[in-house]
């Protein structure tokens, strides 16, 4: 997948997924044509994850439970 295009099924997100993964590990230049692609294919990856996969909010009480145990405090 080399042009960016939009992302419509299961295999465009694989392969969409697949190509960006080769293209951080490639550390491209800001600026460069790859640069550009990954900047791209972030994006249309973080729309169709937003339509296909969506989260909920979390409850704050949770959030701050959380928050608390990943900071390794008690109550």
């Amino acid at each position: 997948m080399n042009k960016s295009k939009l992302i419509k099924t299961k295999k465009d997100h694989k392969q969409a997924l697949e190509r960006l993964v080769m293209l951080i590990g490639m550390e491209p230049e800001f600026g460069s044509s790859e640069f550009a692609e990954l900047d791209a294919l972030a994006a249309l990856i973080e729309i169709y994850e937003k339509e296909h996969f969506p989260m909920d909010k979390p409850d704050p009480i949770e959030a701050i439970k959380f928050r608390i145990e990943q900071q390794g405090l008690t109550v």
